[in-house]
């Protein structure tokens, strides 16, 4: 049912040049020290969503640490009870730690997951966070237990949405819709996710870095989705501040 997945675990340390730890907005550079795991799968059916979910912990000093995360959900035909049904999965899990969390790193999600040459969401967001440190109101303890909490979320959660749809009939259509949100995924990776400039940044594994790209994607000049198709409905729904939890 997974055409293609990966579950990349990192562990790197080293000297950050000053060149990167300006990029990140950290001052002088020096030793750090990150781990993280990323997983990311692309379901055959393409009425099963893509689903990506990162775990992560940085440090260069006592001062300078912090934990990041999040998961996100990527369907290529938008089912509203499906994206409530998530937002749900991962409020629940926000309001064990702090009763902002969730609208916090929800609409962080909505900014992040964001192709501005598009001027459209990957899909329907989920939760971000990054650089949750010392500023917090939470301890570091609390910090890692709901960073931790994150990650143990996810099974669950893509187990249930890939148990909806695996099996969901689909035709040639919907195959060619599949790889035209494909290709909107790998434009997302290339161009504007942090991890991926981070992990060339600091000379990471490439085929590590790579994993998340689908293994096979389209792109199609000016496509226009027919009015009234599924295709149009979630064109149309690849937009920020929708509360999918409530709708």
């Amino acid at each position: 049912h997974i055409e293609k997945g990966g579950v990349n675990f990192s562990a790197v340390h080293g000297t950050l040049s000053g060149r990167a730890a300006q990029a990140l907005q950290l001052g002088e550079g020096g030793p750090f020290f990150a781990t993280g795991v990323s997983i990311v799968l692309h379901p055959r059916n393409p009425e099963a969503p893509i689903i990506h979910m990162n775990v992560r912990y940085f440090e260069m000093d006592e001062s300078r640490w912090w934990f990041g995360g999040g998961i996100d959900l990527t369907p290529h035909y938008i089912d509203r009870s499906d994206a409530r049904w998530f937002h749900q999965q991962l409020s629940a899990v926000c309001d064990r730690f702090h009763p902002e969390y969730y609208p916090r790193f929800k609409a962080w999600a909505d900014d992040y997951f964001f192709l501005k040459h598009r001027e459209e969401t990957r899909g329907v967001g989920g939760i971000f966070f990054d650089r949750l440190g010392p500023d917090e109101a939470l301890a570091k303890t609390d910090l890692w237990a709901f960073t931790r909490a994150i990650g143990e979320a996810f099974a669950p959660i893509y187990t249930e949405l890939l148990r909806r749809h695996q099996d969901d009939a689909f035709d040639d259509q919907a195959i060619a819709w599949q790889r035209l949100r494909r290709g909107r995924y790998v434009e997302f990776n290339l161009v504007w996710d942090r991890g991926t400039k981070f992990g060339l940044e600091t000379d990471g594994r490439t085929e590590s870095i790579l994993m998340s790209l689908p293994p096979l994607a389209g792109w199609a000049y000016d496509y226009q989705p027919a009015d009234g198709s599924r295709e149009a409905a979630t064109q149309a729904f690849l937009r920020k501040g929708i509360d999918w939890k409530e709708g």
